[in-house]
């Protein structure tokens, strides 16, 4: 098969930035950052379930996932459940894939003379460092591809269910509140499977709720600001495809 046709070659600029900064996002996202600092705020002091001293700390994979938010919604609106549902499939099995070959690396004998290396005026050892960024447990590394799934499995889901009730209308209504439900589910599915099944930290179902609802509560907020970014790309392939194939595609993705 040669991507010849406008339809084919558009589903595969989607779905390549949609493997992408998925898989990116798992690698990025062993760092952890304080929101507030990076947006130059004094760090938020919140208390819930008698959890003290909560702010926005997020993953760095936060910062892909808007643009995976995006890709999933337009391949949902033109391309149907059936792509959406198999590229997610593909990209946990890549994930997975991604993670063995790096646990392979780091299993690999060092050059003596890479190990230590200076950087910024310190000395580090960078097999250590190596493991340190790369090595992330078997826990989170289950919980973040369960998650994944079942949020992507859930998206497309409540996207096609608010579709059928809205039509063509309200695009905002099906991408955002299918986004907002699916990053409920995986906001806690991974935290619940990473740190409170997993005996290393088994977190209390208090400590569990309290991360969940703060990471979600960021992530709400974010997935209200991309709304105007959803439609700006919605236009952009529409003037791509022009108006008649765009209403082709989205009308058999509409079936199924």
């Amino acid at each position: 098969m040669t991507f010849k046709t406008k339809e084919s070659r558009l589903l595969l600029i989607l779905g390549s930035f949609f493997v992408a900064n998925a898989i990116l996002s798992e690698f990025i996202g062993v760092k952890l950052f304080s929101v507030e600092e990076t947006l130059g705020f004094k760090k938020f002091d919140i208390n819930l379930f008698g959890v003290p001293n909560l702010s926005f700390v997020m993953s760095a994979g936060v910062l892909t996932w808007p643009i995976i938010f995006i890709m999933t919604d337009i391949i949902n609106e033109y391309f149907g459940v059936k792509q959406v549902r198999f590229l997610s499939i593909l990209t946990s099995v890549l994930i997975a894939f991604a993670f063995i070959v790096v646990w392979g690396s780091m299993h690999l004998s060092a050059a003596d003379f890479w190990v230590h290396q200076k950087i910024n005026g310190e000395d580090l050892n960078m097999n250590n460092a190596f493991a340190g960024i790369f090595g992330q447990g078997m826990w989170i590394i289950v919980g973040s591809i369960i998650a994944f799934i079942v949020g992507q499995l859930a998206d497309v889901l409540i996207f096609h269910r608010i579709k059928k009730i809205t039509g063509e209308r309200a695009l905002w209504l099906r991408a955002t509140g299918s986004t907002l439900v699916s990053q409920l589910i995986d906001s806690f599915v991974v935290i619940f499977i990473a740190f409170y099944l997993n005996p290393q930290y088994h977190y209390s179902w208090q400590m569990v709720a309290a991360i969940g609802l703060v990471n979600y509560a960021y992530k709400f907020i974010v997935a209200i600001l991309m709304t105007p970014i959803l439609y700006i790309v919605h236009a952009i392939i529409d003037g791509y495809l022009g108006k008649d194939l765009a209403r082709k595609l989205m009308d058999m993705a509409g079936r199924g």
